[in-house]
């Protein structure tokens, strides 16, 4: 096998990373701005380093091979700890932070911190990636983020709870609803979302078996609940201002309303840059009731 170390570099992981997500040499070479040739000279010189093959053909696209779906799994880990190391070794007033939050949390909870924190420290590169729970626990184990907002992580990620913020999850509808709730539709987020599992869960718990309707983002299973089109269990301060004026009302079932505080979550060994984000959002002296914070949380 050829030198990998001196091959694999960090462009070609990149170049295979993004064939493998795309399917397709053209959208590949679309989304990095470069030739198919340079795209396929790329990942040949990998299967060459490598001694095996990445991709096969399939119809007008190609498909990774067991070794490429093998090789993903660590290419991630490697270009994730690859940006993680280019931060770290700035000083933490200079470095960065790549956050990643749940859609609900980057809309209500992140934008207040993230302003304070920003003008307080100009020169820590921040950014953010809004995805589903399960996707952001992915990529903080491999190390593509180096700090998420969501709920609890799952077991066995090797992800520590920093520091946590209260938050309840409340069942709302159209206001005047005289039916019971669980007779209702119940409108449910994406696949992935810790949102959805819990109302799966809830319901699973109550043996109720209403009419479900998909809609994707919390924003719009709350638009259609406004609209009369069914309920929706939603984190509360999506809705406080829909709740305060009456154009939604909040309803009782049994279990409700459930606790879910919002976690920050980083890997064991956070960079300097990410735990002065932390130790900022965690201080209500900067940011006052929007704080975190650290008390009772697991020791990492």
């Amino acid at each position: 096998m050829a030198d990998l170390p001196a091959a694999a570099t960090w462009g070609r992981l990149q170049t295979f990373l993004t064939l493998y997500e795309t399917g397709s040499v053209r959208a590949a070479a679309e989304a990095l701005h470069v030739t198919p040739p340079a795209i396929s000279a790329a990942v040949a010189a990998l299967e060459s380093a490598l001694g095996t093959t990445l991709f096969a053909k399939a119809g007008r696209g190609i498909v990774p091979t067991d070794s490429g779906e093998t090789f993903a799994r660590y290419a991630r880990k490697l270009l994730g700890l690859l940006a993680e190391a280019s931060g770290a070794v700035h000083d933490a007033d200079r470095g960065r932070v790549r956050i990643g939050a749940v859609a609900t949390a980057s809309e209500y909870v992140l934008p207040r911190l993230m302003a304070s924190f920003a003008a307080e420290h100009p020169q820590v590169m921040l950014s953010l990636s809004v995805l589903p729970r399960d996707e952001l626990f992915a990529l903080a184990a491999d190390h593509a983020v180096d700090l998420v907002l969501a709920g609890r992580p799952p077991r066995g990620t090797g992800l520590v709870t920093r520091a946590r913020r209260p938050n309840r999850l409340v069942l709302v509808g159209h206001p005047g609803l005289r039916e019971n709730p669980l007779t209702k539709t119940w409108l449910l987020t994406g696949l992935g979302s810790g949102t959805r599992d819990t109302t799966l869960s809830l319901l699973g718990r109550l043996q109720a078996a209403p009419p479900l309707l998909t809609l994707g983002t919390s924003g719009a299973a709350v638009a259609a609940a406004r609209e009369g089109l069914g309920v929706t269990l939603v984190h509360e301060e999506a809705v406080r201002a829909h709740l305060d004026t009456g154009r939604l009302a909040s309803y009782a079932v049994p279990g409700t309303p459930l606790d879910r505080p919002w976690h920050l979550c980083t890997t064991s060994e956070p960079t300097a840059a990410t735990r002065l984000f932390l130790e900022h959002v965690c201080d209500t002296d900067r940011v006052g009731e929007a704080a975190f914070h650290t008390r009772n949380r697991p020791k990492g």
